[in-house]
């Protein structure tokens, strides 16, 4: 799980195995875990985040 960026208190990173998926981004904090499309940028899942996190992201 390659980490492609941080900021403050999320860690922004992929799984190398996700290629049968279109181009996206995994996002966690604590137990929390959420996954977004790139293009166009949309929430695909969350778990654990409020919606206050999730804007923040």
């Amino acid at each position: 799980m390659p980490t492609v960026f941080r900021q403050g208190p999320y860690r922004f990173f992929f799984y190398s195995g996700d290629r049968d998926e279109p181009p996206h981004v995994h996002v966690e904090r604590d137990d929390c875990e959420a996954k977004f499309w790139i293009d166009p940028v949309r929430l695909e899942r969350s778990r654990g985040f409020s919606g206050k996190d999730l804007n923040r992201i």
